[in-house]
């Protein structure tokens, strides 16, 4: 780094003492912006490109995507950025405490007059990035449970259709298309070719697995290819593949690389095989040995079947012997029955009883309060009144009648009716019906009318006898 005075040519100061004295002449005045912009200027051409290692510490993750921090070690510390294009490459994540190796280049942040280290590659100090990666996201991934075995599924003993996620033109397929075939030739294979490696194997892998669980009828998936270096592996430890294996609903046998290869992918998985050819061992059956057990079991299940059938046979003979008259038994059935109807007709008849008497009862209750009874014995009151003088009406008529009859009696005893009845007359004049008492009433040849006890006479007077 060249000295401070060469920045700023001066010919009007000298240093004396550590103190600057004005000389005749003076050099031009600088703002601080200018100051710092000449810095940077001198920083970035004199640290054009540096390889810092040191400890992160105080890390700040934006959402601009740039990651902020310091570079530190025992005695010092600078400032240093990874801008997000540089971030968004890197294959494992910065965090407080780690030690890198870092490449970039010095810089001035002019708004604060700090300076600062503008990265351009960080790599873990003694880890290499991609085994760091996978640690930090193994760990990530074991503390949210997706490596626990509490999620694995069981392997389907027969299945009927398996898929197959790997690459078309590989050796991994045809180790599985030849085991599968040999073991389990019923079964229907739903084969989805895939990159296994590169910049697509990771989007296809992940879209393959999610297609399969859409399928049904597939019960049970292999995901793998064959061996190769940890580049070419890769693309079985990214997160994505890793979760769409956990997140699947179909069983998942991962069988990547060799025996001694591990990936993050086998750790999801329900079932791990070392290579291909196992994971197919792994996911059927061996057929011959099906039809060995098939036909041991059907010959164990024909001679059970017949120590059973002996056995119910002989049951069946003792207890026909054991058996009574089924006759017998349905008629003491029956006479069991009409016993039964019997005592229940009888406490029907019983409970109907009780309940008319509870309902007498309840009505005499009911009654005693009901205003209709007090209406009814007023009624009746009423109606012995009406009797009573009907009865007086009837006496005193009859009473009346009586005196009536009498009275007629007497006035029958006076009437001239009656003396006409003993055979006396009533003489009357024809002019005017006067009753004549004296013969000197009438003259000769007058006309006179006289009544009988029974009929009327019209008579003519000859002659008037005077006594």
């Amino acid at each position: 780094m060249p000295p401070l005075e060469k920045l700023i040519p001066c010919t009007g100061f000298e240093f004396t003492n550590n103190s600057p004295v004005v000389s005749d002449l003076f050099s031009p005045l600088l703002t601080v912006t200018e100051l710092t912009g000449q810095i940077r200027l001198q920083l970035e051409s004199g640290f054009p490109q540096v390889w810092v290692t040191g400890e992160i510490s105080n890390l700040r993750c934006p959402s601009s995507g740039h990651r902020y921090f310091t570079l530190k070690d025992q005695a010092s510390q600078i400032r240093a950025v990874l801008f997000r294009s540089q971030a968004d490459r890197l294959k494992f994540s910065l965090i407080d405490g780690l030690e890198v190796v870092a490449c970039g280049r010095l810089s001035v942040y002019e708004p604060r007059g700090d300076y600062q280290l503008l990265l351009e590659v960080v790599e873990p100090k003694g880890l290499g990035q991609r085994q760091l990666a996978f640690l930090q996201l193994k760990l990530q991934l074991e503390q949210e449970g997706i490596f626990e075995l509490r999620r694995k599924k069981p392997l389907p003993p027969y299945p009927q259709k398996i898929g197959l996620v790997t690459s078309s033109t590989g050796a991994a397929i045809h180790d599985l298309l030849t085991v599968l075939q040999r073991r389990w030739p019923l079964a229907h294979l739903v084969i989805l070719p895939v990159v296994v490696q590169g910049p697509e194997a990771v989007l296809q892998i992940t879209e393959a697995i999610q297609t399969l669980n859409a399928l049904s009828e597939v019960e049970v998936m292999i995901v793998g290819r064959g061996g190769g270096s940890i580049e070419d592996l890769w693309a079985f430890n990214e997160e994505p593949v890793v979760r769409a294996i956990a997140d699947s609903k179909i069983p998942v046998i991962s069988a990547v690389g060799h025996e001694t290869d591990v990936t993050l992918a086998d750790f999801a998985s329900d079932c791990r095989a070392p290579t291909p050819s196992v994971a197919a061992e792994l996911a059927v059956p061996d057929w011959e040995l099906v039809v060995r057990r098939i036909q041991q079991n059907h010959g164990r299940l024909t001679r059970t079947m017949q120590a059973l059938l002996s056995q119910a046979s002989l049951h069946i003979h003792r207890l026909e012997q054991r058996l009574p008259e089924p006759r017998l038994i349905l008629r003491r059935h029956s006479q069991r029955v009409d016993e039964l109807e019997g005592q229940m007709i009888d406490c029907f008849v019983q409970r109907c009883r009780t309940l008319r008497f509870q309902v007498l009862e309840y009505q005499g209750v009911v009654w005693e309060h009901n205003p209709k009874a007090g209406i009814m014995r007023w009624h009746d009151y009423l109606d012995s009144l009406a009797l009573q003088v009907q009865d007086s009406m009837r006496q005193y008529l009859k009473d009346h009648d009586q005196r009536i009859q009498t009275l007629g009696l007497l006035l029958h005893q006076l009437s001239p009716l009656a003396v006409l009845g003993r055979g006396y007359s009533l003489a009357q004049r024809a002019r005017d019906g006067k009753i004549l008492k004296n013969a000197q009433e009438v003259s000769c040849g007058e006309m006179i009318r006289v009544t009988l006890n029974q009929g009327h006479l019209a008579c003519q007077v000859n002659q008037v006898e005077r006594s």
